[in-house]
């Protein structure tokens, strides 16, 4: 398993849900169906404006500022320049 993907996420779907996930994965020869979770997220949030490409952290686009030791208790940063 890759290291980065320590994180692990549960969904519950609906029949039609899965049946879905399921026929985007089987008509793009995914191997998994977490392969394919994976692409439609990545597509989802392509189409709402933000970059998930390689090298963008999963931490980047967190609610809580990150430190070396996991979430910070301070000030999320704004983005400005002091």
């Amino acid at each position: 398993m890759n290291d980065l993907r320590a994180e692990r996420l549960q969904v519950m779907l609906s029949p039609e849900e899965l049946a879905a996930v399921d026929d985007f994965r089987f008509k793009h020869r995914m191997p998994t169906r977490a392969a394919a979770v994976r692409e439609l997220l990545k597509f989802g949030l392509a189409a709402a404006g933000v970059d998930a490409g390689a090298g963008v952290k999963s931490s980047s686009f967190g609610v809580f500022g990150r430190g070396p030791d996991g979430h910070t208790q301070g000030e999320p940063d704004t983005g400005k320049d002091d």
